[in-house]
């Protein structure tokens, strides 16, 4: 009961977060000057060399039908309201469709890639820091510590521009700007064929993302285990005949993993972002490239969504680690508990 409790109270602290954010992912895409709207009559004009006078009865007509003559608040709120109670987030200026239909074709690979990142990376950074702590100072210390780094300070979207001009420029490769070949595209559900082609498009991504995933937890699992190894309780198991194996998984390694679950809420946020970057330069058809079209369009729908969506996964995260944690360590649940 009192675990129900628990999780019922990190809800309902997150509820006026995701409030915040939606106003705030709604007022930044309102911040960019002009809408929707102004980018239609510049691109006609362009195309047709009609004057400004000429689109605007049309423009005014279109404005109208959209809903962007109304005030930003009240446009929040119906926004808002229509999320809340229909889970209607609104259409695609640009693609003349629902939001959950544009962003429902390239939610499910987004969120896969970011699943499949998240663990492999973070299982790789728990091991290498385990690795790395128990042998301090030694060769393979130093070469797990400079794998940790060099995934820190290089930034993803230039191991990605390498990876793309190899692919391209010497590989003449044919799995660049998509996620299956032709004869999967159309196929429902998935095969181990398919599944395979999949990973054949989208290794870049895995491989950037699980490099620069790991490299957090690497030096934190490194940095916390070399901290418990030297606390009293692990001298006392030492003490009492406890074989080194024995006293690292039991007693070191639990407690050091701490800190890193603790921080698997943020690592799945940074996840999905580092995902979204990573697709934009080589592509590939997840939200990445998506949002930047709708950014571009001022498909202020899409945008809010998107931002939303991400949102509502780094709450997710947070909460998913909290409980975690708490199933871990009872401590923590009774601590949280008897503050809240």
């Amino acid at each position: 009961m009192d675990f129900l409790v628990f999780i019922a109270k990190r809800v309902a602290m997150s509820i006026p977060l995701l409030l915040g954010i939606s106003i705030v992912s709604f007022a930044i895409i309102q911040a960019v000057p002009g809408d929707f709207v102004d980018g239609w009559i510049a691109n006609t004009a362009a195309q047709t060399g009609k004057s400004y006078d000429e689109l605007l009865p049309q423009a005014d007509a279109m404005r109208e039908r959209l809903g962007l003559d109304q005030p930003i608040a009240v446009q929040y709120v119906t926004w808002l309201k229509n999320i809340v109670f229909h889970f209607d987030f609104g259409m695609s200026f640009e693609q003349n469709r629902p939001v959950t239909e544009v962003i429902g074709t390239r939610l499910p690979r987004t969120l896969l890639l970011a699943v499949l990142t998240l663990v492999i990376g973070q299982v790789f950074g728990v091991l290498l820091g385990i690795y790395a702590a128990t042998n301090q100072y030694k060769l393979g210390d130093n070469i797990a510590t400079l794998i940790a780094f060099m995934g820190i300070v290089i930034p993803k979207f230039v191991i990605s521009l390498v990876i793309l001009y190899f692919l391209a420029i010497v590989w003449h490769s044919p799995y660049i700007g998509a996620v299956n070949s032709a004869e999967y595209i159309l196929q429902d559900g998935w095969t181990l064929a398919k599944f395979w082609d999949f990973l054949k498009h989208v290794w870049p991504i895995l491989l950037v993302s699980i490099w620069a995933g790991q490299a957090y937890t690497t030096r934190m699992m490194r940095g916390n285990l070399l901290d418990v190894m030297n606390l009293q309780y692990i001298e006392t198991a030492r003490a009492k005949g406890l074989s080194r194996k024995k006293v690292l998984y039991k007693h070191a390694v639990p407690n050091a993993l701490h800190p890193v679950i603790m921080n698997l809420g943020t690592r799945f946020d940074y996840m999905i972002k580092g995902e979204i970057e990573i697709a934009i330069v080589l592509g590939i058809p997840t939200v990445g490239p998506l949002i930047l079209s709708a950014v571009s369009d001022r498909d202020m729908y899409v945008v809010s969504a998107i931002f939303m969506m991400v949102a509502v996964l780094l709450v997710l995260g947070n909460l998913f680690a909290d409980l975690m944690l708490a199933l871990l360590d009872p401590r923590v649940r009774r601590a949280t508990m008897t503050r809240n």
